[in-house]
């Protein structure tokens, strides 16, 4: 628990909320010709940055405790940055570390996994995203974890991987799969049983959040579990069979299972076999953790008949549930959030989102706390998302929050409101430009709306994101030109950028408090310290220093 903040003599809070408005996946491009959010119609936005005060912030690498500036932000890190106003090591950091230092496979839980296989004589199961993006899992992290099973003697390991082309090109599946399935040959050859057993798109199987689609988790316990699908002999055969037959991007090609005889699966999991879901990030992780862990509770599908394994997660993916029961690292401990701190001085709050960004703005903003830090003062409110692909629908769920955070801006309820607008990501992650320009334009019309309902009730309206994407929508060279394809096609980008987030105090009512020029070179981290003085509050002494510049 925490104390209540110090209130600020020095400034009088205005006589309407706070409202933080996280633009996800909206950033400042570095190059003209894939900057969805230059090349977009939006009014609204480019007058508020011309005519408010605004800074630039950074939202990737270090300033969000990944390991280094070649890092993209995610929005997991993002939001626990903005939420907790500092920043503390990320999975990807920790768990790169873990594995650098041997600490992993010195743990408890790594021994337990290997000893089990090794006295039932059972398979190694590693499921998880097969790239190097660094925002879900790391193939290194994979590569070690080989390494370390076969050094211990494990006879049996099935590799099943997940295709990324969000984090990562497209397209580039075959350029860490291929590669994978040689170094496992390479282990076969010297006695043990190693291959890719199943996979599949990360959008279609097995890494769903927030309960949005149960349907792709069910795919994936259908192919890394059960074993069913279509066969083929190799990832490789696979992921090419189906680009040639579907045109699909990684992401959203089909799922897979490997057969070395064309009858029976390679590796359907079976009692006693030992389970790693070497993901880091939780989001996506939970449901397939609930799938194993859960016993005949569980109803968001029929698993059939539940192999007896056991199962462990690369990290703890959620604190309050203690989900997985079994982790190989160690998750960050983040305390002291904005919420808890707002909720111990008795401010009541609201955070919004539809359900693709909803445990953004609650779980991860809170410092990957499930629950409430107080009923009285914090409420939620979800949005269900569509179950669409984000390009038929890029305006997503935008004017249906907006709805909700005018009417909650009127009503005069609540002293600060947190929202996050997905709009700018989740198209993002598409790679169609057109999706992204309508999704922008539908953003500012909302961001309208919102800014004259903070003008009539006298509020603050803060707006900024959690890391980049729309920002950067083509792939670009060294010299900086836009890449092309084998057809002439521009290259285009799905992942997110290390480009800065915009961070914009629309104050109608300011009073010249601070200065129009706003602190620099800071990153969202700030932005913790920037609500609570807007708010007419002290800042706490450990958090991250605000942009605002008092006079």
């Amino acid at each position: 628990m925490v104390n209540a903040l110090e209130i600020n003599p020095a400034f009088t809070p205005r006589r309407g909320p706070v409202v933080l408005a996280i633009l996800d996946g909206v950033g400042f491009g570095k190059y003209a010709d894939g900057d969805a959010v230059k090349l977009a119609n939006t009014p609204v936005l480019d007058e508020l940055m011309a005519t408010c005060p605004c800074t630039r912030l950074k939202a990737h690498g270090t300033a969000v405790g990944m390991p280094s500036d070649d890092d993209m932000g995610n929005s997991e890190v993002g939001h626990n940055a903005i939420g907790s106003g500092r920043v503390f090591s990320q999975g990807a950091k920790l768990v790169g570390e873990a594995v650098a230092s041997g600490k992993l496979f010195e743990g408890d839980v790594w021994k337990k996994v290997v000893a089990n296989v090794k006295d039932n004589n059972s398979a190694l199961h590693l499921i998880g995203l097969v790239s190097d993006g660094n925002v879900h899992s790391h193939i290194g992290h994979l590569y070690a974890m080989l390494e370390a099973a076969f050094t211990a003697g494990v006879k049996t390991v099935r590799v099943h991987a997940l295709l990324d082309g969000r984090d990562v090109p497209e397209t580039s599946a075959l350029e860490y799969v291929k590669p994978l399935e040689e170094k496992l040959a390479e282990y076969s050859s010297k006695g043990v049983d190693y291959l890719i057993a199943s996979g599949g798109g990360r959008m279609v199987i097995t890494m769903d959040r927030y309960g949005a689609n149960w349907d792709m988790v069910k795919k994936g316990w259908e192919t890394h579990v059960q074993g069913k699908g279509e066969f083929f002999g190799s990832a490789v055969e696979a992921i090419t069979a189906l680009r040639e037959r579907t045109g699909a991007i990684d992401q959203d090609l089909g799922a897979f299972v490997i057969s070395k005889d064309g009858k029976n699966p390679a590796g359907a999991m079976k009692d006693n076999d030992s389970v790693v879901l070497f993901n880091f990030r939780g989001d996506r992780a939970l449901e397939i953790t609930a799938a194993f862990e859960e016993g005949s509770s569980f109803d968001k599908f029929d698993r059939g008949t539940v192999p007896q394994v056991l199962f462990a997660g690369m990290m703890e993916y959620d604190g309050d549930l203690h989900a997985p029961k079994n982790y190989l690292v160690n998750p960050p401990e983040i305390t002291n959030t904005m919420d808890e701190y707002l909720c111990a001085s008795k401010v009541r709050q609201l955070a919004i989102s539809e359900t693709q960004k909803y445990g953004h703005v609650t779980y991860f903003f809170n410092g990957n706390r499930s629950g409430k830090f107080d009923e009285e003062y914090d409420d939620y409110l979800e949005i269900p998302s569509d179950v669409v692909p984000f390009e038929q629908r890029p305006w997503m769920k935008c004017a249906e929050i907006t709805d909700a955070v005018v009417a909650a801006i009127a009503d005069n309820k609540y002293r600060m409101i947190r929202l996050n607008f997905p709009n700018g990501d989740m198209v993002g992650h598409t790679g169609s430009m057109e999706a992204v320009l309508v999704s922008m334009g539908a953003l500012d019309l909302c961001l309208a709306r919102i800014r004259d309902a903070v003008k009539a009730a006298g509020g603050v309206l803060v707006i900024s994101a959690d890391h980049g994407n729309a920002d950067d929508m083509l792939e670009h060279d060294k010299q900086g030109n836009a890449k092309k394809d084998k057809q002439g096609n521009f290259a285009r980008k799905t992942s997110h950028s290390l480009n800065p987030v915009p961070c914009i105090i629309y104050d109608p009512e300011s009073k010249g408090e601070y200065s129009a020029e706003l602190n620099e070179g800071l990153g969202i981290s700030s932005l913790g310290a920037t609500c609570i003085e807007l708010l007419g509050f002290k800042a706490p002494a450990e958090y991250d220093k605000s942009v605002l510049k008092f006079k």
